[in-house]
């Protein structure tokens, strides 16, 4: 079909490259031939090329089938890589730079160690076509690819390039560049080197950071420009009236920034099939030609700020418009029965309008071919009877629906329901498990009690994904469908067993039943799932006896398990050593009894350790007295256990929680995120935060708290804790500790919480921590500490319970004033003085650690016995004057 070709041409495009450059584009042509006429030197450099990178995910005949060489002189002039078919880095020294004829190079989705680009490639200056694209460079380009004169095409997409667009000056001859998915940045002005580039048919600069001005209307000067890409770059105004000169526009994306003004400036783009301008600030009617221009197949104007548009004319038949997102906008309605005269919609988003009542879905029964249909947020008629057969996707959340709706009977093509945040009572209906084709059901918040009829037909169903979340079932769990891959029960009243059934689900991925009332033991045949199950979460529900063996080799898949607040008895089965894809392990309440697990440490990826409030008991310090050293453990709560003994000084070196890097790839919040089935499910944990006790169902994956409160530690609380820079919350109350508030905490340049109550503190509490900006609780309650509390704004807006029970302390927010006493506040004694200078004595001792575990632990225990053995005194006093004379 012509609209669907067209719709697509961004994407079509680089898939005929190949053809098109092979037939008319390059000079390579019928003459060109395989490896065969290559000269020996020119197949000895391909040779050592291949020879360059691990070559596992390929063979020799896919290396060399993307080989052309030129029949008459022998010399290569096509290279094209098969997908993914090298590992490794790409040299500066490499021998591909020695194949000076080539034409055309295509190295994209291959697995290239992350590397900046070689400065060589200004040696292939016969390049005409160079394809780069997801490879994983970094840094900027070379200054060296302006000498690439010759280039028509180039694609260095999807890596993570940085610097300005001078990369393209006098590349004059480009009439295809894609630059998107990087890190480029800079403002585009009328001087840019990217508007003297006057063949371009094809340009895509999406996702990166070259919008801080408004569009230039030079753009307008490309009139052969068929396909433009400008999104999320921040772009902002009004789009310049020289736009209307792109008349030869298929494609174009505007969406993501910050752009204002009307649409209308698209009604002279004739041939246009694909707009995206999602997600700005466009506000005022859609141009009725809009809707009708003859070759566009899909529009995305959704998160705008657009009104009602013209009436749609009858002629509208003609149309070929087949997807239509328009949520989150402001039409009030008159907009409805202009849509329903597009008869060859596919895709229909009207979600969160402003539309004031309740909608007939009868009006759309026209739209013979319409898939999915997206009403969420409006109000929904309830006496709507009828929707298209076609129907494949249904999305009605938060649309105030009360009874099951009757009209997907017949829907025999519905694969996808939405109906969440709905207020359905009652049952299931039973029919609705006979639907032929239905893969994924969310019922999740509303008011549903159980199923109707044989609980037969739900085990019988095609369903794979069943979110029944937030409802009031009641009884035991029926046996899920045969095919199921994820399902969520959290926050029902399910009780008896759970069902022994679900082990036979060999698909199964996602398995969250917390937050009811089953009891029994956890069934042990779980580990038969130990190939799919990725998420089992238990938490919350009354079940009893050791938690079971889940892992039983390396293969296992197993990266959640919460079983918290049950009734488990016994210890940690040693079998979690082969989770090795664990990252959240949480046993907290229950009445598991146990040593400290240090054997966990050997799991690569472990995140989140949550054993609060057990039986745990000894020591949590390793039998070598050094570093905990878990490789990614940013999240340890032992709290409420038994532990005893006292933390060595080195105990925080090399926690995650000193360099903590967030990995875009992994989302927002630790979780899963089903990418194909749009399942997602956020990992939670209970915290002692700010002085309360509060549960957090979304976690940052750039968070990180400690938390060994309610124990039996004792001894100095560690300087090395001040490596943790990234820290968030610390709560070590309640314990123990002896000696004086660490110096280094003031370090923690990310704490927002911190609770050292309950202890035996002594000494004056360090200055350092009233500069701390992100610190909105602290609690030195109920310790031994004296001296003036510090006036910095942190610490004097918190309340005069986190600092009661110290006899010693004065000033705000106390009531006891520090003056009137015969010294003044902040005069030393000499006692203090020696105490305060021992301190930093001990501050080196754990900095030269520290150094040792960056650039040699010999070298660093080295220079740590040297300091600690010969006490540079000079080089403490000179410390000490310069913190003193900061204060």
């Amino acid at each position: 079909m012509m609209n669907m070709s067209c719709m697509h041409l961004h994407f079509l495009l680089v898939l005929v490259l190949g053809n098109l450059f092979a037939s008319s584009v390059l000079t390579i042509n019928a003459l060109d031939v395989g490896i065969a006429g290559c000269r020996p030197n020119q197949i000895r450099a391909l040779v050592q090329f291949k020879n360059e990178f691990e070559s596992g995910g390929c063979n020799s005949s896919d290396y060399f089938q993307g080989v052309m060489c030129d029949n008459t002189t022998g010399v290569v002039t096509k290279l094209e890589l098969a997908s993914g078919c090298f590992t490794g880095i790409l040299k500066p020294n490499s021998s591909l730079f020695e194949l000076h004829h080539l034409q055309y190079l295509d190295l994209s989705n291959n697995n290239f160690t992350p590397s900046s680009l070689p400065s060589k490639f200004s040696n292939l200056n016969k390049l005409e076509v160079l394809f780069l694209s997801s490879n994983g460079f970094t840094g900027q380009v070379p200054f060296s690819f302006s000498n690439l004169s010759q280039l028509s095409y180039l694609d260095i997409s999807q890596n993570e390039l940085t610097g300005s667009l001078q990369l393209i000056r006098n590349l004059s001859k480009l009439s295809f560049l894609d630059l998107s998915f990087n890190q480029f940045s800079g403002t585009l002005n009328p001087s840019s080197s990217l508007f003297e580039l006057h063949h371009l048919f094809y340009l895509h600069l999406s996702h990166n950071n070259l919008g801080s001005s408004s569009l230039p209307s030079e753009f307008g000067n490309f009139n052969r420009l068929e396909m433009l890409s400008l999104s999320s770059n921040g772009f902002h105004g009004q789009v310049p009236s020289s736009f209307s000169n792109l008349s030869r526009l298929t494609v174009l994306n505007l969406g993501n920034n910050s752009l204002t003004g009307s649409v209308h400036f698209v009604q002279n783009y004739t041939t246009l099939c694909d707009l995206k301008l999602s997600n700005n600030y466009f506000s005022g009617t859609i141009p009725s030609s809009l809707l009708t221009m003859p070759f566009l197949a899909q529009v995305d104007l959704s998160g705008n700020s657009l009104t009602d548009p013209i009436e749609v004319p009858n002629s509208s038949s003609s149309s070929q418009l087949e997807i239509l997102y328009l949520q989150g906008n402001q039409f009030r309605g008159q907009i409805l029965e202009p849509i329903s005269k597009l008869i060859n919609l596919r895709k229909l988003d009207l979600s969160y309008q402003n539309i004031s009542y309740p909608i007939d879905l009868h009006l759309f029964s026209s739209i013979n071919s319409l898939a999915y249909l997206d009403l969420s947020g409006n109000s929904i008629s309830p006496t709507s009877s009828y929707v298209p057969l076609t129907l494949e996707v249904l999305v009605l959340m938060g649309c105030g629906i009360s009874q099951f709706p009757n009209f997907l009977k017949g829907l025999n093509s519905l694969t996808r329901v939405h109906f969440s945040h709905n207020r359905i009572k009652g049952k299931v209906p039973e029919w609705f498990w006979n639907l032929p084709r239905l893969s994924i059901v969310t019922l999740s918040n509303n008011s549903l009690t159980g199923f109707e009829g044989s609980v037969e037909a739900l085990e019988n169903s095609s369903v794979k994904i069943l979110d029944l979340a937030l409802n009031h079932f009641e009884g035991p769990l029926p046996n899920p469908p045969h095919s199921l891959n994820g399902l969520s029960t959290w926050n029902n009243s399910f009780t008896g067993n759970i069902p022994l059934a679900l082990c036979n689900r060999s698909f199964l991925a996602v398995l969250d039943l917390s937050y009811n009332n089953f009891t029994g033991s956890i069934p042990g045949c779980l580990s038969n799932l130990q190939n799919s199950l990725i998420i089992l979460n238990l938490r919350k529900n009354n079940l009893e006896g050791s938690l079971p063996d889940m892992c039983y080799d390396d293969d296992a898949l197993l990266r959640t398990l919460d079983v918290g607040y049950n009734r488990l008895t016994g210890k940690l089965p040693r079998s979690l050593m082969n989770c090795s894809s664990l990252k959240f392990l949480s046993v907290h309440n229950n009445r598991m009894k146990d040593t400290f697990p240090f054997w966990l440490k050997a799991l690569p990826y472990l995140q989140a350790l949550i054993l609060r409030s057990n039986k745990f008991y000894g020591t949590i310090s390793p039998s070598d007295q050094g570093s905990l050293a878990f490789p990614e453990l940013r999240i340890l709560e032992v709290s409420y256990n038994n532990f005893t003994g006292s933390l060595p000084l080195d105990y925080f070196v090399n926690w995650k929680a000193s360099s903590l890097q967030i990995d875009e790839d992994a989302g927002i919040y630790m979780g899963y995120y089903a990418r194909i089935s749009l399942y997602y499910y956020d990992d939670n944990i209970d915290l002692e935060y700010k002085g309360l006790s509060m549960e957090q169902a979304k976690i940052l994956n750039s968070y990180a708290t400690i938390d060994f409160s309610g124990n039996g530690l004792e001894g100095q609380i560690p300087e090395s804790i001040g490596l943790l820079r990234k820290l968030i919350a610390l709560n070590l109350s309640n314990n123990a500790f002896t000696g004086h508030i660490p110096l280094s905490l003031s370090n923690v340049s990310e704490l927002e919480s911190l609770d050292l109550s309950g202890n035996q503190l002594s000494g004056t509490i360090p200055k350092g921590l009233g500069s701390l900006s992100f610190l909105e609780y602290i609690s030195v309650a109920h310790n031994q500490l004296k001296g003036e509390i510090p006036q910095g704004t942190q610490i004097t807006g918190q309340p005069k319970s986190s600092f009661e029970g110290n006899a010693g302390l004065c000033g705000l927010p106390l009531e006891q004033s520090c003056f009137g006493t015969n010294a003044p506040p902040m005069q030393q004694s000499e006692e203090e003085k020696e105490e305060e200078e021992e301190e930093e004595e001990n501050v080196l001792n754990w900095e030269a650690t520290a150094i040792g575990y960056g650039t040699g632990l010999l070298l660093g225990l080295a220079i740590g016995h040297v300091i600690a053995s010969f006490k540079p005194e000079w080089l403490v006093k000179i410390i000490g004057m310069s913190k003193r004379r900061n204060r």
